[in-house]
């Protein structure tokens, strides 16, 4: 949704975005502001879906966002294809850069150094195109294979190095995975996974500079670090609180419904390790809830009930058929 606000900023029409209830919890105005300085008039819903753009002659500009966000800085790179003069992004952090290496795939007037990225008008001719297996998903299967120790290879995966700090992260929690580029898509590369079988989780630590670039995956890496030794911490997550659902309270729900320990203290996340002696829980509707909770599940001490797993199809349709061929042992209700 946000990238298409950048999208219709530059269109002579009025259109309206809106969504499900998960998605229209979601802050709306981090782009919609920007893309009013530019040019465009958009209205939000007290800051969140429904959207109302009406689009048409735009001017470039410099925008520092406050937030680092590669949602924000794509919408704005999107509009700034259709405005006049040049526009730039400066960032507090790195963060994604799909949209970066899809607009020099494409032949675009893009420029970038550092934290700064600018665009000047351009229209392509098209293109031709095959999307990658999405990394954020793989990473639920990695975590599938360590917590029982088993070794996997996912193949057709986007291998994007802007989208695979979290293996970092897992490589310090004892994961040894290989990732293997054999081809690119549209300034993608893309490859395979392999994973070994593990020994043993350990506990982690990821600082307040290293958490947006694993904010996705912080549910499935929760899921791996309650089945650790020690405390693991997840600093400074406060963006957690306004994703599909306010992941930061989920997943410390999520934990102790299933027989964990784990807190939110402040914008901080604590999860003691230990393991889980099994329960029931739900998603709350919220795709990488229901899918961390059901690879957490896997190393539980006793049987486990996820309410809500449906909304995995959200991301990853299939999930529960995808783990069922792998070996979980699945029941559904």
């Amino acid at each position: 949704m946000r990238l298409l606000c950048g999208v219709l900023a530059g269109g002579p029409f009025r259109s309206v975005l809106t969504g499900d209830p998960s998605l229209s919890l979601r802050p709306m105005e981090r782009v919609a502001a920007p893309l009013r300085s530019m040019g465009a008039l958009v209205e939000t819903s007290d800051g969140h879906a429904p959207v109302h753009i009406r689009g048409g002659s735009l001017h470039g500009e410099a925008f520092t966002p406050e937030i680092a966000s590669a949602q924000v800085k794509s919408a704005i790179l999107f509009a700034g294809l259709a405005a006049d003069g040049t526009t730039s992004v400066r960032e507090s952090a790195p963060t994604r850069d799909h949209t970066e290496r899809a607009l020099e795939a494409l032949g675009a007037p893009i420029e970038r150094g550092g934290l700064e990225v600018s665009v000047r008008p351009f229209q392509h001719d098209g293109f031709d195109g095959r999307v990658p297996g999405d990394p954020s998903s793989a990473a639920f299967l990695i975590a599938a294979a360590a917590l029982t120790g088993s070794a996997i290879t996912i193949a057709g995966v986007g291998l994007n190095p802007s989208r695979l700090s979290f293996l970092d992260v897992m490589d310090r929690m004892g994961i040894v995975a290989r990732t293997v580029v054999e081809g690119s898509e549209v300034g993608e590369p893309v490859g395979s996974i392999e994973v070994e079988p593990c020994e043993g989780i350990r506990a982690v630590r990821v600082e307040a500079d290293e958490l947006p670039l694993v904010i996705d995956e912080v549910p499935v890496l929760a899921a791996l670090a309650i089945h650790a030794a020690g405390d693991s911490w997840f600093l400074d997550a406060a963006e957690l609180r306004v994703k599909e659902s306010d992941r930061l309270g989920a997943i410390t729900r999520c934990i102790r419904d299933l027989g964990g320990v784990a807190a939110d203290e402040g914008d901080d996340l604590v999860i003691a390790g230990g393991g889980l002696k099994g329960g029931r829980t739900t998603s709350g509707g919220d795709h990488r809830m229901a899918m961390a909770m059901a690879i957490a599940a896997l190393g539980a001490r006793g049987s486990s009930r996820i309410d809500g797993i449906e909304a995995a199809d959200v991301s990853f349709p299939g999930f529960v058929r995808t783990l069922d061929r792998l070996g979980a042992r699945i029941e559904e209700t």
